[in-house]
């Protein structure tokens, strides 16, 4: 009963801080329609980034806080900020033609795990806390639990982006969402972690 309760938490607490990687991945897969491996990169690059969250959370709970200050959480918002920015010049320096070529718009495994890790800044900020008040089997069903609903969002994210009203949207505009998603993503890091002191 212990493991249920805690598998249930664990959905949870990961649909609470996760629902916007849905969006997020699901421009990834608009920006990716028609080049090979999109998928596999971007499940690749997901739980590079989560992962990297997942063990800076348990870094953090196991007392490891030289490596990652509370301080410094908040900049990770300049990731999807910076990436968002250049997105955004690429759009301006091709004018408003949404018919670059598809080498000009790849997606990449690093990619989506750097904008999924600075995304989960915040993620850091809650799971710490979580984590600090289970005991070890608690602890290993939440993580257990995180990683297949990783794989369960990926699979969301393709199908949003893959029907048909969704796609044409997403296809007729990705080229500007993209960077104004990625800029105001790494904004609301920056300023809700407290980044300018407010």
């Amino acid at each position: 009963m212990n493991v249920l309760s805690s598998a249930l938490q664990a959905v949870v607490l990961f649909l609470v801080t996760n629902i916007d990687d849905i969006i997020v991945l699901s421009l990834f897969f608009a920006r990716g329609v028609g080049q090979r491996g999109t998928t596999a990169k971007i499940v690749v690059g997901q739980y590079l980034g989560f992962g990297g969250i997942l063990l800076a959370s348990l870094a953090v709970t196991f007392g490891a806080r030289l490596f990652l200050p509370d301080d410094a959480i908040p900049y990770f918002g300049l990731i999807p900020l910076l990436l968002g920015a250049f997105a955004a010049w690429q759009v301006w320096r091709n004018g408003d033609d949404d018919d670059d070529t598809l080498a000009d718009r790849p997606v990449s495994a690093l990619a989506v795990a750097a904008v999924t890790f600075a995304n989960g800044g915040d993620n850091i900020g809650v799971y710490v806390p979580v984590f600090l008040a289970v005991d070890t089997g608690a602890l290993v069903t939440f993580c257990v639990v995180f990683l297949v609903l990783v794989a369960v969002f990926v699979l969301t994210a393709g199908f949003v982006a893959t029907r048909t009203p969704i796609a044409e949207v997403l296809e007729r505009w990705e080229h500007i969402l993209f960077p104004l998603v990625l800029i105001g993503l790494g904004l609301v890091i920056l300023v809700e972690g407290g980044a300018f002191g407010v």
